[in-house]
């Protein structure tokens, strides 16, 4: 067992090796203070304490009663809102937690397609696109039935005139916003006005944009007429792996409605040690979030605009690429060279460039491609502006992607000047100060 423990030791430290020296473009992922790590890495971490502070079920939560009172006050403030759960797990178990709460099984909820930029627990249960079996946790958990809104592809977003004929015939009883491609503000307002026409309630997933919307960028979804609003707390938010429900609802009945459709609906403990790490990184934000958020939309033009300028098929340039932490890439003009984007995707992992394929909206239904190797790939820069990185860094970020995707240089010789960019970003930035460098590794003697 000696072996087991450490084999399992050397493999962390492999990752938080490789993890030092790579460029991390993944947009569902970001790092976390070292303040918040600690806070994680906490006794917590073996607790229990079902339901809501000062309503436990268990002994020996005073300490952590207060811990979660802090974050929930924090989300308030930070979020501007007048309800805020930080007990989901995930943030597909928030979204579970808003579809408890608003609808029954077999009710209607419409959303964006999965193959446009929806996310799987937005998804029914047996729909099948194409060839391709859907199996979402909107359907399959909740029983939910799914009838899309309409997509428009060149503009990378719901159509507002198609869509709101869709509600007024299906009149279902929960519209939902959000998704994991998600590049531009949704139409929130227009389409809540129809929603309440046919008595449907308007959530809000905003897993990816979390933290811009709480920084005060890219939209403002519970001014503009959504009900709830839900959302994983390790995106654009950088905190640890863990999920919200936020509502600016003043019904004391909604208010315990929300919180018995946490606990006991969907939870049981609620991992108290991200709880503690979450109000660690709301206090950050609330410091520190405006400037970082600024940044990161900064940083996603810049990385576009330099992609584009390098022979990359940057998505809706006529509209300035992004308004989000998120560029995404149509790279079927290297299908016969490098390849598509589980091609790209691997060629870039050798260089230490960490990005993800992406389906586009046209692969499955135009093209016949499927996710294992699509015509897309998406790019996310939270992880890299939280390393200190501006404008001219994604410029030199997008030189290293050309010489391996366009140039067709190999990836292994590429890894050394990743390696020597990555020199001078080590320590994480729009956080409390710390000693400790951003991936390195803490081990317990």
């Amino acid at each position: 067992m000696s072996n087991t423990l450490k084999k399992v030791q050397d493999l962390l430290i492999e990752h938080h090796n490789a993890f030092e020296n790579a460029i991390p473009l993944i947009a569902s992922e970001n790092v976390t203070s070292i303040q918040c790590r600690e806070a994680c890495n906490s006794d917590l971490s073996h607790r229990y304490a079902e339901g809501w502070p000062g309503e436990r079920v268990y002994a020996g939560c005073e300490w952590l009663d207060q811990i979660e009172q802090i974050a929930i006050d924090l989300a308030k403030k930070y979020f501007r809102v007048n309800f805020a759960d930080v007990r989901p797990i995930s943030g597909v178990v928030a979204n579970l937690v808003a579809y408890t709460a608003y609808t029954e099984p077999g009710d209607i909820m419409s959303c964006m397609p999965i193959p446009s930029g929806g996310h799987i627990s937005h998804g029914p249960k047996y729909g099948r696109v194409s060839k391709n079996l859907i199996n979402g946790t909107a359907g399959a958990v909740h029983g939910l039935d799914i009838e899309y809104l309409k997509f428009n592809w060149e503009e990378m977003n719901i159509d507002v005139d198609q869509s709101i004929a869709i509600i007024r015939e299906k009149k279902p009883k929960l519209l939902l916003f959000g998704g994991s491609v998600f590049l531009f503000p949704h139409p929130v307002k227009e389409l809540s006005e129809v929603a309440r026409e046919v008595g449907a309630k308007v959530m809000y997933d905003g897993a990816h944009v979390l933290g811009l919307i709480g920084s005060g960028y890219f939209q403002d979804p519970l001014r503009e007429g959504a009900d709830i609003m839900t959302g994983s707390t390790h995106k654009t938010f950088p905190g640890p792996q863990h999920g919200i429900v936020l509502s600016d609802t003043k019904d004391s009945e909604e208010i315990e409605l929300l919180k018995k459709c946490a606990f006991p609906a969907m939870l049981s403990n609620h991992h108290l040690h991200n709880v503690a790490g979450l109000a660690i990184t709301l206090a950050e934000m609330l410091e520190f979030g405006i400037e970082y958020h600024a940044q990161v939309i900064k940083n996603a033009k810049a990385l576009a605009q330099a992609l584009h300028e390098r022979g990359f098929k940057i998505l809706c340039e006529h509209k300035g690429f992004t308004e989000s932490h998120q560029v995404v890439a149509d790279i079927t003009n290297f299908e016969n060279t490098i390849g598509l984007g589980g091609d790209i995707e691997k060629a870039l992992e050798k260089a230490n460039i960490i990005i993800n394929r992406n389906l586009l909206p046209w692969d499955i239904v135009r093209d016949n491609r499927n996710y294992t190797n699509p015509g897309g790939i998406r790019l996310g820069v939270s992880e890299v502006t939280r390393l200190g990185m501006k404008e001219r860094d994604m410029v030199s970020i997008s030189e290293l992607m050309k010489k391996i995707v366009v140039d067709q240089k190999k990836p292994e010789v590429i890894k050394e000047e990743v390696e020597e960019f990555r020199k001078d970003f080590q320590t994480l930035h729009y956080c409390f100060p710390t000693k400790t460098r951003a991936y390195e590794y803490i081990s317990f003697k």
